[in-house]
């Protein structure tokens, strides 16, 4: 996992707040002109929305920013002071919503916890077991909601039907196949056999047509043996927490949109699953969209999965969402980003400065 400082500081770049924004309004926009359903009477519709709804819906998602500052003091062993870690992971989410889903930002959160003080096998290992938490919340919580679901996951939608036929069905098992391929493979990595992972890795790439990145596997290896090391030792008490939080952030995640579905029309236990059985599914479409964030993306699959359940409210419903899940942390990160490179960069030089000159 090589971080590359100058590719680090291309993504966490203001200007690129706008790349995201104009794709999510450029669709939005296609979306209201195309769609004959859609007139200004159902963005007027916005005024529906129960209130009590809606300030679930925020106090869901703070809860759930804040469970995520809570994971990330607890994975570095408190490491970090709680303003540290509210940049953390604000710089997290930003780097998150400027990259394309299936990138993400797992570099730049190595990077930003090594800025933090944290040493690099500590950071790369900090960040493998969150993104393994994360990964394996779906692994092993997709199978249950589903079931609960009752097999009424997959939306009824011609539009899909006619653009997609099963293949969304196919997309997701082999998203959820990979997902949890790749998920055993790093913790076994990571909590049980690092050196055979990383022999295994230098085997494979010292085919002749894989060799010439030979060298960044065996670096790669080199890290998760480093990481495997950081870890080792770590008790139930370290673990319990961290996971229990893992599965709080996710629910609230998906909780948000039953909350705001919630604020327009009335659902049942059964709503609830299916729309919370939905999101999962969603999520997956959203983590292959090669889009910033999901822009764009987002939107357009949204009306597909929810529109049975919202009618005339879809298009208003799909804009609060991701104006309350998705954009705040791009304006959040536009406004910490340079705040937290004087904090962490020029703060530091002029501490070494003063105590140079002291010591003269």
């Amino acid at each position: 996992m090589k971080v590359d400082n100058k590719k680090i500081f291309q993504t966490l770049n203001p200007n690129k707040v706008w790349v995201p924004v104009l794709i999510g309004l450029g669709i939005v926009f296609a979306m209201f002109y195309m769609d004959p359903n859609i007139n200004a009477s159902n963005l007027k519709s916005v005024f529906d929305a129960s209130t009590p709804y809606i300030l679930l819906a925020i106090l869901v998602i703070f809860f759930r920013d804040l469970g995520y500052v809570y994971r990330i003091r607890e994975i570095t062993d408190r490491h970090l002071t709680w303003t540290r870690a509210i940049y953390v992971i604000i710089l997290w989410e930003f780097a998150s919503a400027v990259t394309p889903s299936v990138v993400g930002g797992t570099a730049v959160a190595i990077f930003i916890l090594n800025k933090e003080g944290i040493k690099m096998g500590k950071a790369i290992a900090y960040v493998m077991v969150t993104a393994i938490l994360d990964n394996l919340f779906f692994v092993i919580g997709a199978p249950i909601i589903l079931y609960l679901a009752q097999g009424n996951i997959f939306p009824d939608s011609k539009l899909l039907e006619t653009q997609l036929g099963d293949s969304l069905q196919a997309i997701f098992w082999l998203s959820y196949g990979l997902y949890a391929g790749y998920s055993l493979v790093m913790a076994a990595a990571l909590f049980y056999k690092p050196r055979v992972f990383k022999w295994v890795l230098i085997k494979i790439f010292s085919i002749k047509f894989l060799r010439k990145w030979k060298h960044d596997a065996q670096e790669y290896g080199n890290q998760i043996i480093e990481a495997s090391r950081q870890l080792a030792g770590k008790t139930y008490k370290y673990w319990l927490p961290i996971i229990g939080i893992t599965i709080f952030i996710w629910s609230s995640r998906y909780l948000m949109l039953n909350a705001l579905i919630g604020a327009f029309v009335e659902l049942d236990l059964m709503d609830h699953v299916i729309v919370f059985a939905r999101q999962v599914i969603m999520w997956i479409v959203m983590m292959i969209s090669p889009t910033p964030g999901s822009s764009g993306t987002a939107e357009f699959f949204f009306g597909q999965f929810f529109s049975q359940f919202l009618g005339g409210y879809t298009f208003v419903t799909s804009i609060l969402w991701r104006l309350l899940s998705y954009y705040p942390y791009l304006i959040l990160g536009a406004i910490f980003l340079p705040r937290w490179v004087r904090q962490v960069f020029f703060k530091k030089k002029n501490k070494v400065q003063e105590s140079e000159e002291e010591e003269e």
